[in-house]
């Protein structure tokens, strides 16, 4: 079992920044990729970053290309999402995942299915 809590969510005007962080616990955080998803009102969840067990792979959704910065601390087992020049159409639940790495240094992975460890998310809300 993993176990994922995020925080560091709020209210924020648009073009401000919030940095989130996701804490696991249990099993081994080393050996998973880890996810940022988001789930707007009335939308689905959507892949907003990606990150490889080893921190040196990153793959983010062009909708936050640019902005957003995942980064991973393993000896904390932690993983963050930096968020810059926040718009309106950021607004909603933001989740951290971790799925296998199957032992890879570099594999990260967008497709939700493959990640089985969710955390309860945390609410940004950013005011146009």
């Amino acid at each position: 079992q993993v176990q994922l809590v995020e925080s560091g969510g709020g209210l924020v005007q648009a073009g401000g920044s919030l940095r989130l962080s996701c804490a696991a616990s249990g099993r081994t955080f080393s050996n998973r990729a880890m996810g940022w998803f988001r789930q707007a009102p009335g939308k689905e969840r959507e892949f907003a970053a990606a990150v490889s067990w080893s921190g040196s792979s990153t793959f983010y959704a062009d909708s936050v290309t640019g902005r957003f910065t995942i980064s991973r601390d393993n000896a904390k087992n932690t993983v963050y999402l930096q968020m810059n020049s926040l718009k309106p159409e950021d607004t909603g639940v933001y989740y951290c995942a971790a799925a296998w790495a199957y032992s890879s240094r570099t594999y990260y992975t967008t497709r939700d299915y493959e990640y089985d460890y969710w955390g309860q998310g945390t609410q940004v809300t950013v005011s146009s």
